[in-house]
C-alpha cells in the first residue's frame, strides 16, 4: 500500500496495516496537523473549513473521519459534499473560510484517495507549508478541543450554483452565442461529480443537446479515469454516432478537461489550454501566459503570436499559480488539460474551460477540426517508469543530468528537462504516484515516441 507526500497534498491508497496508504489513522492525522496549521494561521479559535469531495468509493468514509477531525479539533465546517476541485476553492473565498479540504485523488484510480490542502484563497499550500503541516503530523503537535470547545458543521449544502453563476459572468464567456450555436454535445464524467456539475453548467449555457456516458455518480470508474487518448474509445465511438460537435470528458475531480472533435478524434488535451489562451489572448489584444515546464512549445507560440511573454514553471499547480502572479498572466495552466484563469480563481477549472470553449467555437464558426489546423503543430509521448521501493528517484536524475551534459539545454528546476533546437524530454519524479515521468516533444509523433522510448530505457537501465 502507498502513502505519497507532496505539493499535490497527502495521497494514498486505501486498505492495509494501520502503517499502510490513506487509512482512518493516517486520515486523521493529516487532518488535525492541517486543522493545527490552520488554526495558528488564522488566529481564529474555531477556524471554519470548507469540506467538498468527488465520488469515488472511499469518500464517504474519508469524509467522516475528515469532518469529525475537525470538529475534533475545534474548527467549524462547511460540508459541501460532493463537489468538483474548482467549486470548493471558489466556496472557500466565497464562504469566507479560513480553508479548505477537497478529498479526492484527481485522475488516481478508485483505490486512491487524497487530502488536497486549500489556504483562505482557496489556493493549494505553498511547499513550505506543506512540509510544516508534515511536520506537525510527524511530531505529533496537536491538541484536541476540550468538549465544552468543539467545532460544529455550520453548513450543509452543494456550492456548484454560485460557482456555475460566477461561470457565465467572467469575461470572455458569451452564453447568447453558445445559445444560438445549437451545439450538440457528448460528455464522459467517469461516474464522478462531473455527472452533476456538467449537466448543470450546459443547461446554464443554453445547450440543450446533451449526451452523457458514465454519468451516473457511483465512484465506480468505468475506465482508468486519466483523459488519455487509450482510455476515452467510448467517448469517441459516441460523438460519431450522435452526430455531435463535440465531446468533453473531465477527470474525477473535474479540474482537467480533455476535447474531441467532430469526427471522434482527440483534440489533444495539451491543446485545450493553447486554444482558449489564443482566444483569449485575441479577445485582450494580447497578455502573457504561464503552463508547467512539461507543456507543449504551442502555448510559448501563439503568446508570442499577440505579443506577450510566455514563461515555464514546474509541474504542479501551486507553482503554476505562482509564476502566473509573478508576471501579471492572462491565462495559464498544465498540459494535462489544466485551465487557470485568473479573472474566475487560480485554480484549474474544466468547468470554466467548457464555457470558453463553447463561445471560442460558437463565435469561430468552423467546426473543431479545422479548429486544431489553425495552431502550432507539435505531437508529444507520455512514458512512465515505476520505480521500486528501494529506488532513489532524486539520485537517477542527479545521473541522468550528468550523464546529459552536453547533449541539450539542461533545466533542472523540476527533474530534468533537456531542450534540443526541434524537441525536448522532460524527466521527473511524480508528485501523485510513485514513477517517473517522461515527457518529450517533436515535430512528429514518430520523432516523439522514438525519443520517449529512447530516455524510458536509459531510467530502466539505471533501475537494473
Amino acid at each position: 500500500m502507498t502513502l505519497i507526500k507532496s505539493i499535490s497534498g497527502i495521497r494514498g491508497t486505501i486498505g492495509g496495516a494501520p502503517t499502510d496508504g490513506l487509512n482512518p489513522i493516517s486520515t486523521a492525522q493529516f487532518t488535525a496537523a492541517y486543522a493545527t496549521f490552520i488554526r495558528t494561521q488564522s488566529g481564529e479559535e474555531h477556524p471554519l473549513i470548507v469540506v467538498g469531495r468527488d465520488a469515488r468509493l472511499s469518500g464517504i468514509m474519508v469524509k467522516s473521519i475528515v469532518i469529525g477531525t475537525l470538529i475534533g479539533m475545534g474548527c467549524d465546517v462547511i460540508d459541501i459534499d460532493l463537489a468538483t476541485t474548482p467549486t470548493t476553492e471558489m466556496a472557500v473565498v466565497g464562504k469566507g473560510a479560513d480553508g479548505g479540504l477537497i478529498l479526492t485523488a484527481s485522475h488516481n484510480p478508485k483505490q486512491w484517495n487524497a487530502l488536497k490542502l486549500l489556504n483562505c484563497r482557496g489556493e493549494f499550500l505553498s511547499d513550505i507549508e506543506g512540509k510544516e503541516i508534515l511536520r506537525l503530523a510527524d511530531a505529533m503537535e496537536i491538541d484536541f478541543a476540550e468538549v465544552t470547545a468543539l467545532g460544529r458543521i455550520v453548513e450543509e449544502k452543494s456550492y456548484l450554483k454560485e460557482h456555475i453563476e460566477a461561470i457565465l459572468s467572467v469575461r470572455g464567456v458569451d452564453v447568447e452565442a453558445i445559445r444560438r450555436a445549437n451545439f450538440r454535445v457528448v460528455y464522459d464524467s467517469v461516474n464522478s461529480v462531473g455527472g452533476l456539475a456538467l449537466p448543470a453548467l450546459f443547461e446554464a449555457l443554453g445547450v440543450t443537446q446533451v449526451t452523457g456516458l458514465y454519468s451516473e455518480v457511483t465512484g465506480d470508474f468505468a475506465h482508468n479515469p486519466e483523459p488519455l487518448p487509450e482510455h476515452l474509445t467510448a467517448i469517441c465511438d459516441e460523438v460519431r454516432k450522435v452526430g455531435a460537435d463535440l465531446g468533453f470528458v473531465v477527470d474525477p475531480d473535474v479540474d482537467r478537461l480533455a476535447i474531441v472533435d467532430e469526427r471522434g478524434e482527440f483534440f489533444g488535451e495539451e491543446y485545450t489550454l493553447v486554444a482558449i489562451a489564443d482566444y483569449l489572448l485575441k479577445l485582450n489584444g494580447g497578455g502573457n501566459t504561464v503552463s508547467n515546464l512539461s507543456s507543449t512549445r504551442a502555448l510559448r507560440d501563439v503568446t508570442l503570436r499577440y505579443g506577450g511573454n510566455y514563461n515555464a514553471a514546474a509541474v504542479g499547480e501551486v507553482n503554476v499559480v505562482a509564476k502566473m502572479k509573478e508576471t501579471n498572466a492572462l491565462i495559464g495552466g498544465e498540459g494535462n488539460g489544466g485551465v487557470i484563469y485568473p479573472e474566475l480563481h487560480y485554480g484549474r477549472d474544466a468547468l470554466v474551460g467548457i464555457a470558453l470553449f463553447l463561445t471560442l467555437l460558437a463565435k469561430d464558426g468552423r467546426s473543431v477540426h479545422t479548429l486544431r489546423s489553425t495552431y502550432p503543430n507539435y505531437y508529444m509521448s507520455k512514458q512512465r517508469v515505476e520505480l521500486p521501493t528501494t529506488a532513489d528517484p532524486q539520485l537517477l536524475l542527479d545521473r541522468l543530468a550528468r550523464e546529459e551534459e552536453g547533449k541539450g539545454n539542461i533545466n533542472r528546476v523540476d527533474g530534468v528537462k533537456i531542450d534540443f533546437s526541434d524537441r525536448w524530454v522532460h524527466v521527473r519524479r511524480s508528485n501523485t504516484e510513485p514513477i517517473i515521468r517522461i515527457y518529450t516533444e517533436a515535430p512528429t509523433q514518430e520523432q516523439a515516441a522514438s525519443l520517449a522510448n529512447e530516455y524510458k530505457q536509459l531510467i530502466s537501465s539505471y533501475l537494473g
